[in-house]
């Protein structure tokens, strides 16, 4: 067990038996100063697993939201995982990716594996334009200041606790809106989207001001769904929505409120999911606060090796790049991309091929 001191609190990471090492790992990541090898967000399958909590709950609502199943069972999966290079546990609570939107009001419908919102914006509330109020009151915001207090109680001797999946801006608007409303309003009402993802702005950082102010009263620095762990204030930021639209209503309607998130955050990654988002790419490329591309190629698509050229020119912008690689292609890659800001999602069977894996990365160069 690692015991490190931050902000004045005693942090143990009972799950993670180098946590102090990996910290200084992931500064030099962030400063682009990683000139061994990339780092290496590599997880297996211990071989003597508890079995997980079965579910007895009367609704998947009642599941997602019963947050001392959640603490239980998360604690069940990391004890069950194995952290190599620069893994490290995590858990964060999660309502799904439409949750920033139940903040103002939106219903939420919760599957067995992801939750979705309800839109619930007439085409009136669109013509009066965009009045949102976070609804500190409402059953979600609770919920999500409930799970966030209990889980970082919980983590604070075992684990890093992470901030929820949060999609402002034009991602935000859909959930309220719809994706197919929100495309007529690209040509009908693109002040609206204007107006729309600024006022929603205001909302993040109050929202992510509030959830990081939880979480470092017992650890230092912060986390979130994407695996990286930095000494300050960070988020991945994202517009799912840039795939239905031009490069020019990029710039017009989603760069102008992105830039001000990259702006209030200490560091970010922008998460780019999927071929339609790549036109996007020299307008996000042109963004001075950017500092790194998430590339998520999607369902049935080439995985990490195949988009070497793309993934080489977001690298020679002076960006860093996460993305998730095949074994089979890790030799590749190692080869092919500097080392300097790269980080690679790896999932292996076992621990005895997951100290390969680390072994092998340490041992092949870049090669240009």
């Amino acid at each position: 067990m690692i015991i490190e001191k931050g902000n004045g609190e005693e942090i143990a990471t009972l799950y993670c038996e180098n946590w102090e090492q990996i910290q200084k790992r992931y500064e030099a990541f962030w400063a682009l100063e990683n000139h061994d090898r990339p780092l290496l967000n590599i997880t297996a399958p211990k071989k003597n697993r508890t079995k997980l909590l079965e579910s007895k709950h009367k609704t998947l609502k009642d599941r997602w939201t019963d947050t001392e199943f959640v603490i239980q069972n998360g604690n069940l999966q990391m004890q069950n995982t194995v952290y190599a290079g620069e893994a490290f546990p995590m858990l964060w609570p999660n309502l799904g990716p439409d949750v920033f939107a139940s903040l103002y009001g939106t219903e939420m419908i919760f599957g067995e594996d992801t939750a979705w919102a309800v839109p619930f914006l007439s085409d009136e509330d669109v013509e009066q334009g965009p009045a949102f109020t976070l609804d500190r009151n409402g059953a979600y915001y609770q919920k999500l200041m409930e799970m966030t207090k209990a889980i970082a109680e919980d983590a604070k001797d075992k684990y890093i606790v992470g901030i929820t999946d949060l999609h402002p801006g034009a991602d935000g608007l859909v959930s309220m809106r719809g994706p197919e409303n929100l495309c007529y309003d690209t040509i009908d009402h693109p002040e609206f989207i204007q107006k729309g993802t600024m006022a929603l702005l205001k909302g993040f950082q109050e929202i992510c001001d509030e959830l990081y102010t939880i979480t470092t009263q017992y650890q230092r620095g912060s986390a979130n769904w994407s695996g990286i762990w930095h000494p300050s204030k960070w988020y991945v930021t994202s517009c799912d929505f840039c795939c239905m639209i031009s490069e020019d209503m990029f710039e017009d309607l989603i760069a102008p409120e992105l830039e001000l998130e990259l702006d209030y955050l200490d560091a970010n990654i922008y998460h780019m999911d999927g071929p339609g988002a790549i036109k996007h790419l020299d307008g996000l490329l042109n963004m001075k606060k950017l500092q790194g591309i998430q590339w998520v190629p999607g369902a049935g698509q080439p995985s990490a090796s195949y988009w070497l050229p793309m993934l080489r020119k977001i690298q020679d912008s002076g960006r860093m790049i996460q993305v998730n690689v095949e074994l089979d292609e890790l030799e590749t890659m190692l080869k092919h991309l500097r080392p300097e800001g790269v980080f690679y999602n790896l999932s292996c069977r076992d621990e005895e091929e997951a100290a390969e894996v680390l072994k092998f990365a340490e041992k092949v160069r870049y090669e240009g």
